[in-house]
């Protein structure tokens, strides 16, 4: 993809005209190799928030060329689909740092999503001197708040990937959940205008409906709906979204039993993991052509489902781009003094980018 040299946040989760052969098009990292030279930098930046002024210790290193400690915290070692990417971006972005300026790399996670324990061990490393740049993936838009403003305070530079921040750091590289609903209920309507489809009844669901970029994501979809069908009917909206949780098993059931509970819905958005479940809750109820899915993330059965013509879409977000970010993000900061950009944006996959798409992440996983 071109590089990004100019310094925004990028606003639009893009548009419906990326769908398509455009994915296959776009397969490159998202993460930006150029963003803003800060004077002063990485010794001293000032910001909206107060003035950062990088850790003696950490100074010292850089004035030395010596090794700095990246460390990354995410979410969870253990959720299926998310977890083995994330890892795999991890090492992606361990080694474009590298690149850029010498660094140890470690990963920290739970292995089950834990606010507390997330945060209870970058405690430790930082406790332990062990942390000079650090890249967090957040639970929600507040649980690290604290220990990023506390890590900034400290001088240690701070980068958050995946998920929605209010602290202090210096990028937060994700989407923007509102315009991923809108996205998604873009492609939704063109593909019915394509196809001929005049669905009425929808319902939105995800594994943890309550947090603010499921609400974005399920509020951008259903208000994007209702403008463009004014006598649309949503079971379920971002104040009731349908909590089918993120294990396999119990979101096969939930989405079973709710279809079973409510025959005329025709259309499901799941925005997080779970959409090749509700994909294989369609068919053991024979009602393929009848109910249909959108969703976020890739997979292989979320791939199958859209080869099936159960899935309209797979959203991905670049899960993998999210957490390489830090590793050149720190890198950059502290050899050259640039902070990157968040130049994120998704990239829709439909029918036609299905072969590229298992190739992709085929490459990701390291399977190819």
């Amino acid at each position: 993809m071109n590089l990004r040299r100019t310094i925004v946040l990028i606003a639009a989760a893009g548009a419906v005209g990326m769908a398509s052969a455009a994915w296959a098009a776009d397969t490159m990292s998202q993460i930006p190799t150029s963003g803003e030279k800060v004077d002063g930098a990485p010794f001293m930046v000032k910001r909206d928030w107060g003035t950062f002024k990088l850790a003696d210790r950490i100074a010292a290193k850089v004035k030395a060329g010596e090794k700095i400690n990246y460390v990354f915290s995410y979410q969870a070692s253990g959720i299926p689909l998310f977890s083995p990417q994330y890892a795999a971006g991890f090492d992606t972005g361990c080694k474009l740092g590298n690149a850029i300026y010498p660094m140890d790399c470690a990963s920290i996670a739970p292995v089950q999503t834990d606010a507390n324990q997330q945060v209870s061990q970058i405690e430790a490393k930082l406790a332990a001197g062990e942390i000079d740049c650090i890249s967090i993936e957040p639970v929600s838009s507040d649980s690290t708040t604290a220990i990023v403003n506390k890590l900034m305070d400290q001088g240690i530079p701070v980068f958050t990937a995946g998920v929605t921040s209010r602290g202090h750091e210096f990028t937060n590289f994700t989407q923007v959940p509102m315009l991923e609903g809108k996205t998604a209920a873009e492609i939704v309507l063109k593909w019915m205008k394509d196809n001929n489809k005049d669905l009425k009844v929808f319902a939105v669901s995800g594994g943890d409906p309550t947090q603010f970029w499921a609400q974005g994501r399920m509020k951008g979809f259903h208000d994007t709906i209702m403008a463009a069908i004014p006598d649309a009917k949503f079971i379920t909206t971002e104040e009731n979204g349908l909590n089918v949780s993120y294990d396999p098993g119990q979101t096969y059931n939930a989405y079973r039993t709710f279809l079973s509970a409510n025959p005329d819905v025709q259309f499901i958005e799941n925005v997080d993991i779970g959409a090749e479940h509700a994909n294989r809750a369609i068919e053991s109820l024979n009602r393929v052509g009848k109910v249909f899915t959108i969703g976020w993330n890739v997979s292989k059965a979320q791939l199958d489902g859209i080869e099936k013509g159960v899935q309209v879409a797979a959203l991905d977000q670049r899960w993998s781009d999210q957490a390489a970010f830090g590793g050149p993000a720190c890198a950059q900061f502290l050899k050259n003094g640039v902070i990157l950009p968040n130049t994120q944006t998704l990239l829709p996959i439909m029918a036609a980018d299905v072969a590229s798409a298992r190739a992709e992440l085929d490459r990701i996983m390291g399977q190819k």
